[in-house]
């Protein structure tokens, strides 16, 4: 889920989906046949819709973008869906995609053992950057979910302790920037009829957060669960805006059982945080606290298969 939000909110997401999504220990033993799986066929065609709404402290913002794949081979050999994004909208207003936006291919595959990044994003216009992480963060949850393998049934579900921190500072504006959660995936329900099954990935604060608190006063709880998000903006003024919180996720998945493939998905990311505008780098000398909410919502959709892409 980050401020500023024009120029940072999507960070922790790339860098926690890069790492969970290739960390070994989010795998369990198979114990037999798993009923969630991706099952890739060469040359299958993919089309997807995101909608993303996105809540700051001072305003709102909107995208939706259309994207589609062709399945083929990764230069390992791995079958990957190879992603090219074909129109974008924000705040419904349409962005001509630049040739090098319109070329730039995201690989990304459920295939255990492959890793998922994001390709490089540098000659993409801006705002291509927050649809190509957000469609990163749905795989790589989705990918935790089908490594837990004890997830048989529906009702079952799987506790991923992870918690190490997950960091955007950059140096410069963002002197400290992190956020630490544990995962709690759960096997919803298996609808028989269209043969479907319902999954939700949950993004919790652990019961130990592994984030750097500067202040003393950033460990008191703002919200019912543990402190779990942290950030320290350097202002043009010289002061410093401290901000601590409470960041869950909730991802729910609906996946195509004979095929793996999802359907649709939905993420919901709010943070409870409270903010103190500080005289010094310490955070001791501080104003009041102001509490704000924080939310971004995402929806992808399945839509009807597409012209197949060219491959690069």
């Amino acid at each position: 889920m980050r401020r500023p939000m024009s120029n940072l909110q999507f960070a922790p997401t790339i860098l926690l989906a890069c790492l969970l999504a290739s960390a070994p220990l989010l795998a369990q033993t198979a114990p037999g046949p798993q009923p969630l799986a991706r099952h890739y066929q060469l040359g299958e065609k993919i089309a997807y819709t995101l909608s993303c709404f996105n809540q700051s402290r001072t305003s709102t913002t909107e995208y939706e973008a259309t994207v589609q794949a062709l399945v083929g081979k990764d230069p390992t050999g791995a079958l990957v869906e190879n992603f090219a994004w074909t129109d974008l909208s924000v705040n419904d207003n349409q962005v001509h995609l630049s040739p090098a936006s319109l070329a730039l291919r995201e690989p990304l595959s459920l295939v255990p053992g492959v890793k998922l990044a994001l390709p490089d994003l540098s000659k993409v216009q801006p705002a291509l950057v927050a649809p190509a992480a957000d469609l990163l963060t749905f795989y790589a949850d989705l990918k935790i979910a089908l490594n837990q393998h004890s997830l048989q049934r529906a009702g079952d579900r799987a506790y991923v302790p992870f918690g190490a921190p997950n960091s955007w500072a950059n140096g410069a504006a963002i002197i400290l920037g992190q956020d630490s959660v544990d995962f709690e995936v759960v096997f919803t329900a298996i609808d028989p009829a269209p043969n479907t099954a319902t999954i939700v990935v949950h993004h919790v604060p652990p019961d130990q957060p592994q984030l750097k608190l500067p202040a003393r006063w950033m460990n008191t709880p703002i919200a019912d669960l543990h402190n779990n998000w942290v950030q320290v903006e350097k202002r043009a003024d010289g002061k410093y805006a401290a901000a601590i919180g409470q960041e869950t996720f909730d991802v729910e998945f609906k996946l195509d059982l004979t095929t793996g493939r999802i359907l649709s998905a939905t993420l919901d990311n709010p943070i409870e945080a409270s903010e103190r505008i500080c005289d010094d780098a310490a955070l001791a000398t501080c104003g009041d606290p102001t509490r704000y909410t924080l939310r971004r919502q995402i929806t992808l959709r399945a839509n009807p298969e597409s012209a197949a892409v060219p491959q690069k």
